[in-house]
C-alpha cells in the first residue's frame, strides 16, 4: 500500500476512534454520576415504597361482587305460527325494535334511573354514601357499578363496596329490578305483539258493545225476526269477509312503518284486500237487497251483520292476544342467572403490592433525575464563567 493511501485512511480511522472514546467517556461519566449518588438512588425508592405500602393500610378495603345473566333472546317460532293464520301480522309489533344487539337494551335498562332510584331506596344508599342529593348518589352508584355485555351474549353486573355483603346484595338486586322492569315494559317481541293486540282488542271490544246495544234496540223496535237459513248464511259470510278484510288492513297499516309500496309482501296484502273487497261486494249484492226485503227486516239484517262482524273480529284478536301473552310469559322467564353474586372473600382494592412497585419505580426515576440535576448544577458552579450568571439568578429569585 502506498504512503499516500495510508495517509488518506488514517484521518478516517482517527475520527472513528475519537467517537468511540467519546461514547465510552460519556457512559463512564454517567456511571460515575450514578455511583456518586448511589445512596439516594437506592434509599429514596426503597423508603418511598415502604411508606406507600404502609399508607395503603389506611385505605378502606373494597370488595367486588359479580353476577352473570343470560337475557331473553328474540324468538321467531311464534311469528312463523302466526304467519300460517294472518300472514306477516304476527310479527309486525316486534319488528319495530330493530336493535343490532338485543343485549344493549337490557344493559340500558340496568343503567336506567328507575333501577338506580329503586336500589337507592332499598339499600338507603344516600346515607351509606353520605350524599346530600339523589343526583350525587346516582353518580356514586354508577361509579361503583359496572354492566357489560360480552361477545358471548352474557351480561355481567359487578358492584364495588366497602361492605362485601352489601356488594353481593346490590349485584343480585340489579337482576331483580331488571325482571320487574321487563314485566312492565314491552321490550321483547312477544311483549310488543301483546301490547299491539291489547290496543286493537280494546277498540274492537268497545265496537262490539256498541253493536250489541244497537242490535238490542233494533229488536225492541222491529220485534224478533227469524231469518231463514239462506239469509243467516249470507249474514255469516258477510261478517267473516269483513273481519278478514279488517285484519288485512291492520296488517297493511303495520307494514307501512317499515316497508315501501314496492315491497312484495306489501303488494300481496293489497291484492288480497282487493280480492276480499270484490268478494264482499258480490255477496252483499246477493240475495238480501233493499228491493228484496222489507225495511224492518233490512235494518235487522244490517245490525245483525255488524254484530257478527265484530264478534268474529273480536274472536280472532282475542286468540292472537292470548298467544302473545303466553309467549310473553315464556320469554320473561328466560332471564337466567348463570352466576349469582356471592359474598366476596377477598378484597379487590387496594392492590398494595402493585402500588408499592409503581411508587418504587417512580421514586427511582425521580432519584436518578435528581442525581443528574445536582451533578449538572455542581459542575456549572465550578465554571468561573457561570459564577456571575448564578449570582444574577439568585438575585432575581429573591422577593422584593
Amino acid at each position: 500500500m502506498s504512503a499516500r493511501s495510508m495517509h488518506e485512511q488514517l484521518p478516517d480511522q482517527t475520527d472513528r476512534t475519537d467517537d468511540i472514546m467519546d461514547d465510552e467517556i460519556s457512559l463512564l461519566d454517567l456511571a460515575i454520576v450514578l455511583a456518586r449518588h448511589k445512596k439516594s438512588i437506592i434509599l429514596i425508592p426503597l423508603i418511598s415504597g415502604i411508606f406507600a405500602f404502609g399508607l395503603t393500610f389506611a385505605i378502606p378495603a373494597t370488595f367486588t361482587a359479580e353476577t352473570k345473566i343470560l337475557p331473553p333472546q328474540q324468538q321467531s317460532s311464534t311469528v312463523a305460527l302466526l304467519a300460517n293464520q294472518l300472514g306477516a301480522l304476527g310479527g309486525m309489533a316486534g319488528t319495530s325494535l330493530g336493535l343490532k344487539n338485543p343485549n344493549d337494551l337490557y344493559v340500558g335498562m340496568l343503567k336506567s334511573r328507575t333501577v338506580s332510584d329503586n336500589l337507592i331506596r332499598q339499600f338507603q344508599l344516600q346515607r351509606v354514601y353520605s350524599k346530600k342529593t339523589l343526583f350525587d348518589t346516582r353518580k356514586k352508584l354508577a361509579k361503583a357499578s359496572s354492566v357489560v355485555s360480552g361477545k358471548d351474549g352474557i351480561i355481567t353486573v359487578s358492584v364495588e363496596d366497602h361492605d362485601p355483603q352489601r356488594a353481593a346484595f346490590l349485584a343480585n338486586a340489579y337482576i331483580t329490578e331488571l325482571q320487574k322492569l321487563t314485566e312492565v315494559l314491552a321490550v321483547t317481541e312477544a311483549s310488543q305483539r301483546r301490547l299491539f293486540y291489547e290496543k286493537q282488542l280494546y277498540q274492537v271490544r268497545q265496537q262490539l258493545s256498541d253493536a250489541e246495544i244497537a242490535m238490542k234496540q233494533t229488536q225492541e223496535k222491529t220485534g224478533l225476526i227469524q231469518l231463514d237459513a239462506q239469509a243467516a248464511a249470507l249474514v255469516q259470510s258477510v261478517a267473516a269477509l269483513r273481519s278478514q278484510m279488517a285484519m288485512k288492513e291492520v296488517q297493511l297499516n303495520a307494514m307501512r312503518t317499515f316497508a315501501t309500496s314496492g315491497n312484495p309482501d306489501y303488494v300481496r296484502v293489497q291484492q288480497e284486500i282487493a280480492g276480499l273487497r270484490s268478494q264482499l261486494s258480490r255477496v252483499e249484492t246477493g240475495s238480501v237487497t233493499p228491493s228484496k226485503a222489507p225495511e224492518a227486516g233490512l235494518e235487522y239484517i244490517r245490525k245483525l251483520r255488524d254484530l257478527k262482524y265484530y264478534e268474529t273480529l273480536y274472536e280472532l284478536l282475542a286468540k292472537q292476544f292470548e298467544m302473545a301473552k303466553l309467549d310473553e310469559a315464556k320469554e320473561s322467564s328466560l332471564i337466567q342467572v348463570l352466576d349469582k353474586a356471592i359474598v366476596p372473600e377477598k378484597k379487590s382494592k387496594p392492590k398494595r403490592g402493585l402500588i408499592a412497585v409503581l411508587v418504587v419505580f417512580a421514586a427511582g426515576f425521580g432519584a436518578v433525575l435528581r442525581a443528574f440535576i445536582v451533578e449538572g448544577l455542581s459542575r456549572a458552579k465550578e465554571d468561573d464563567g457561570n459564577a456571575a450568571r448564578f449570582a444574577m439568578l439568585r438575585q432575581q429569585l429573591k422577593w422584593k
